[in-house]
Parts: structure tokens; C-alpha cells; sequence
């Protein structure tokens, strides 16, 4: 019915069948990560997602440097449990959520021992901003047997009370922990002054740590000289990224285009040299994670420029996993070997050819609305006349 090479409910029911074959009401595994819900907020769920047997079910860098196609990613995650118990964001007073803080830091995942009020049963949940995890169930008891691996750095980072969550984020980053890390640092309340302090809904700490690291970055891109007309193309789990560069100060649009028959749409968000004011609701998540990609390709080539960011989604991607998808994909874009154009013009005849050829989709549809064109045909600059 959806005309998808595979469909997802169906994979996603095959891979829960696994879990409930294999399930236990209480079980000694380890978690590699917390789940923090956003419904009845500011009384929220919490999950410690563990597993019985880990490998690698919660490694979204590994499976894309290892190439993982979604439906062994669909199993990794199935097998994640969910034992979750109730908080409120502001309160700090529950032992499952000191535990969750510990698991947070940790650099591996933790042995723990999970009691649960009933044994894990099938469901079926899909989510376009985070990625799926299995059976979600009431945690009765939890017990770490084990101390967490906390790397030094991020012990020191958490216990400053009186160091801002950004500038926190800031330093662990340039510290090369990596945002899947770090979200789930913010998620739990372990950054930041204590007393603003709070628990961080999972699918909001994500675009939170997105957009924190993409204005870090941009601070750096800014000083660095204009680029030379770029092409770079590439992409992930069928998320195609056509990535544009103009030599200029920085700006940047994106654009997301489904790959269906007879499709002329697309949504889009954009942001000037000033930066946004308002959240990139038209793209959301994809918006920030995309741009994190091209900051730090500017900025290992140490250049800024104008950046057109083209996103074509195709069949291949049938089962949604969360916005990761989208920084790998727009990241490996930005790892491969750019081509170099003397000219706007023949830049935007191979963009055309190659968008037609590779998705028989016409790029006018895109260029006619596209602001970040439009301002290159309108606006005139002193360096033009210089």
C-alpha cells in the first residue's frame, strides 16, 4: 500500500517477534543510553534502554562508517528495552535518575540489573526525529554492577556547577566527544548551572546540541577566507545530499526533497550571514544536523562560503531512524572528493544533469524559490567591483 520496497511495520514486527521470544521480565544486560520522553512534560518518563546482550545497538557513527543498511539497524535498536520510571524535569531526587546520569557519562555501556513490572511485550512505534528502541515497560528496580567508565574531562565538565550548558557543550566537542554523546549529557541535566538545571526531552536535546555545536562552528567559518565553486555529492541509508558551494560570506539554505513520482515539493528553511532568530520549523531536526556536516567541512578546508544544501530522499530510506541519518548522510557527502567549477554557471548545469539523471527530478523547482539564488541575481557586493 505505501509502494515502499519493504515495509516497515512489517520489519519492525519481525524484529520485535525476536525480542518477545527471547524477553525477561528480569534480566543482568548492559545500557548503553537514557530516553527521555517529551508527553506530560514537565512530568516526563524516563528509560534506561538495556539490553541483555550488547553489540553495538547503540552506535550510530559505527554503523555509519561500517555501512549498516536499516533493517540491522531496526534489529540493533528492537532489542533495546526501555525501563522506564516517571520524573519531573526540575527534580533531582530519585535514585533510578542518579543512575541514569552516571549511565549518561559513561564512555561504554554499563552492566546493570533491571527488574521490570511485567515482562517486555510487542509494540510497534516509528519516529522520524530519534531513533526506534524496542519494548517500553515500568521499572520496578535497577542496580549498576559495575562503576562507569566517566572519562575524566566530563567528569570535571559535570560537576562545575557554575559553567553554562553551552559553553559546556563547547569544550567537550572541541574535546572530540561527539554529539551523540553529548545529547544525552544534556538530556539527563548534567549540564549547565545548577540551579537551571533540567531534564531534556530527548528529540529536543538532539536539535539542541545540533544547534548549540553549528553556531560554535560558525563562529570559526566566519574567519576564514571565501571558497571557490564546489560540488560535493553523497549520502547514506538512501538520503542523497547535492551540496553547493558559492564563493562568498556564509549562508546557508536547505532543501528536502521526497524522490516520488510526478513530485514537484519540497520543504525548506534558510539562514543570512546574521543567523536565524526563529526555529527552522520547516525542516526541523534535518536543518541543524545537515548544517553541523557543512561547518565542519569549511571548516577542515578552512574556508567559508555560501552554501546551497540539497537533501533527495529516496525509497531506499523505508523505515524512519532519527535525525542521525541525516548528519551522516550529509556528512559522508562532505567526505567525498569535491568537484571544482570555474563558474556559477557550469556548476548549476552539472547540479541540473545531476539531479535529473540521478532522480529525474526537475532542479528548477528548487532554484526559482531558492532565497540564497535569488540573492545572487539581486544583490550586488563591493567585492564585485573591486
Amino acid at each position: 500500500m505505501c509502494h515502499r520496497p519493504v515495509c516497515p511495520i512489517i520489519s519492525k514486527i519481525s524484529s520485535q517477534k525476536k525480542v518477545n521470544l527471547t524477553s525477561k521480565q528480569d534480566f543482568f544486560g548492559e545500557a548503553p543510553n537514557i530516553f527521555v520522553g517529551k508527553y506530560g512534560y514537565p512530568d516526563v518518563n524516563v528509560g534506561i534502554l538495556g539490553v541483555e546482550n550488547y553489540v553495538d545497538n547503540d552506535a550510530p557513527l559505527l554503523w555509519s562508517k561500517e555501512n549498516y543498511q536499516i533493517d540491522n539497524i531496526v534489529d540493533l535498536r528492537s532489542s533495546l528495552v526501555n525501563s522506564r520510571f516517571g520524573a519531573n524535569v526540575k527534580s533531582f531526587d530519585n535514585k533510578f535518575l542518579e543512575m541514569s546520569q552516571e549511565i549518561s557519562m559513561a564512555s561504554k555501556p554499563v552492566d546493570v540489573e533491571i527488574n521490570l513490572q511485567k515482562r517486555p511485550q510487542f509494540n510497534v512505534s516509528f519516529n522520524q526525529d530519534i531513533m526506534p528502541h524496542g519494548p517500553s515497560v515500568e521499572l520496578k528496580k535497577a542496580m549498576l554492577t559495575e562503576n562507569p567508565k566517566i572519562p575524566t574531562k566530563v567528569d570535571s565538565i559535570v560537576s562545575q556547577t557554575d559553567l553554562k550548558s553551552v559553553e559546556a557543550l563547547e569544550t567537550l566537542y572541541d574535546k572530540k566527544f561527539d554529539e551523540h554523546y553529548l545529547t544525552r549529557l544534556l538530556s539527563v541535566g548534567n549540564l549547565g548551572v545548577k540551579t537551571q538545571r533540567r531534564l531534556v526531552p530527548t528529540r529536543w536535546s538532539i536539535t539542541a546540541v545540533d544547534d548549540t555545536l553549528g553556531k560554535h562552528l560558525i563562529s570559526d567559518v566566519k574567519k576564514h577566507a571565501e571558497c571557490d565553486y564546489a560540488a560535493y555529492f553523497g549520502g547514506y541509508l538512501g538520503n542523497y545530499y547535492l551540496i553547493l558551494f558559492f564563493p562568498d560570506i556564509w549562508e546557508y539554505e536547505l532543501f528536502e526533497t521526497p524522490v516520488v513520482e510526478g513530485n514537484t515539493g519540497f520543504t525548506t528553511d534558510h539562514e543570512t550571514y546574521a543567523g536565524r532568530t526563529k526555529y527552522a520549523f520547516s525542516t526541523a531536526g534535518g536543518y541543524y544536523a545537515a548544517r553541523i556536516a557543512v561547518l565542519e567541512g569549511l571548516n577542515a578546508i578552512k574556508r567559508q562560503g555560501a552554501c546551497l544544501c540539497l537533501r533527495f530522499i529516496t525509497d531506499e530510506y523505508w523505515a524512519p531512524l532519527g535525525v542521525w541519518v541525516v548528519r551522516e548522510a550529509s556528512r559522508n557527502s562532505m567526505k567525498s572528493k569535491p568537484l571544482m567549477f570555474g563558474s556559477e554557471e557550469l556548476m548549476m548545469t552539472y547540479a541540473k544533469n545531476l539531479v535529473k539523471k540521478k532522480f529525474g527530478y526537475d532542479l528548477d523547482n528548487i532554484l526559482k524559490v531558492s532565497k540564497l539564488i535569488k540573492e545572487r541575481k539581486s544583490q550586488k557586493k563591493l567585492s564585485k567591483f573591486l
